[in-house]
């Protein structure tokens, strides 16, 4: 039970406060290009508690903790506006008025803010922990494990898995899990030459009853405590964190969209409020590295040319400057439709690989088998 309320409270708190910086970075960017906000919600359904601000926005805490949003002034179509809606509208303050560049702006503004969010809590955590470092390399092999028969020693550096680009040490501990008891090929560096080496992954029952097996390769690496660093040098290297951790993820999605990386690596709402609660029981540090690695993730996932998401929104405002005419209302629609499936699509589908890790499949087989 202590475990299940700190996951719970540990999901909200991470979640809660991602969202709140992304959706006040649009607030912040409609109130710079002089669009008034009518909505600032922390979370949905009903209101618990609301009041207003100077500039006339109502700031909601709703009911369930689990998003948010911004509602700017005047943000409906003016088609879709009722004439009582219409009337409503303050001259000069409304969203479809502004030009293309303001519009973009405050819907940019929001994924912006979640990378900057990212670099804050990296350069924080530098700061206060330093930078660990996990060698890229094998540290040691496990006697008679799988890496040991295939020929693997220390010190070398393993550069693909099957057809797979590994791009650290992490990478390669991750596809290992996701293949037990499979035979695959390893490409290692080892003293400036490639080696191609068969191997056999061992199967090790999950972690809780019924989950299903994980695999494992028998080797480790070698972990570098970090040591606190001066303000600018934590920035710096938050800087350079923040950026190699987005580029790891787009070439970790294009290799599950080439398929050359399994799908079942995608994880949703669950996978994230498990995480949470155990990163929860680490300490402060691993919040801080997870907070900000999911910063990162939100910021990239609201940027892909999906409509319905601020990177679509954003695709269409660049159809419009270049053409100097908005997307047709009919194709908007059509593709917001689209979009919207295609999300629901992927969050059924992460939901699933979520409950699966949990074993709660396996789990069903037996008791019904």
């Amino acid at each position: 039970m202590h475990d299940l309320i700190r996951t719970i409270l540990a999901f909200a708190l991470v979640m809660g406060l991602l969202v709140f910086v992304h959706e006040f970075g649009h607030y912040l960017g409609a109130r710079w290009r002089g669009v008034k906000v009518d909505v600032f919600s922390i979370g949905f359904g009903p209101a618990l508690y609301r009041w207003h601000d100077r500039a006339g926005t109502e700031w909601r805490l709703s009911a369930f903790p689990l998003g948010g949003y911004v509602k700017p002034h005047g943000f409906d179509d003016p088609e879709d506006a009722s004439p009582e809606q219409k009337a409503a509208w303050i001259p000069g303050r409304t969203f479809h008025d502004k030009p293309v560049l303001s519009r973009a702006i405050v819907i940019a503004a929001g994924p912006l803010f979640n990378f900057g969010f990212a670099i804050l809590l990296f350069t924080l955590l530098f700061m206060v922990a330093g930078k660990p470092e996990l060698k890229n390399e094998i540290a040691q092999v496990m006697p008679g494990g799988p890496a040991e028969k295939a020929g693997l020693k220390p010190g070398d550096v393993v550069t693909r898995f099957g057809s797979l680009a590994i791009f650290n040490y992490a990478d390669l501990q991750q596809q290992a899990l996701h293949h037990p008891g499979e035979t695959t090929t390893l490409v290692v560096r080892r003293d400036g030459h490639d080696l191609t080496l068969p191997v056999t992954l061992a199967s090790v029952p999950g972690a809780k009853p019924g989950a299903p097996p994980k695999g494992q390769l028998g080797i480790s690496a070698l972990a570098v405590p970090g040591k606190p660093m001066g303000f600018v040098q934590a920035a710096r290297a938050g800087v350079e964190e923040t950026w190699t951790v987005s580029v790891e993820t787009l070439q970790g999605l294009g290799q599950i969209l080439t398929g050359q990386r399994s799908a079942k690596e995608l994880g949703g709402t669950i996978r994230i409020a498990q995480m949470s609660g155990q990163v929860a029981a680490y300490g402060f540090a691993s919040i801080i590295s997870f907070m900000a690695l999911l910063s990162v993730n939100l910021g990239l996932i609201n940027l892909l040319p999906v409509p319905i998401l601020d990177g679509g929104r954003l695709a269409f405002y660049a159809i419009e400057a270049a053409r100097g005419r908005p997307v047709s209302r009919k194709v908007q629609e059509i593709s917001f439709q689209a979009g919207f499936a295609v999300i629901a699509g992927v969050f059924l589908f992460s939901t699933v690989n979520d409950l699966s890790n949990l074993g709660l499949f396996h789990w069903l087989a037996r008791t019904t088998g």
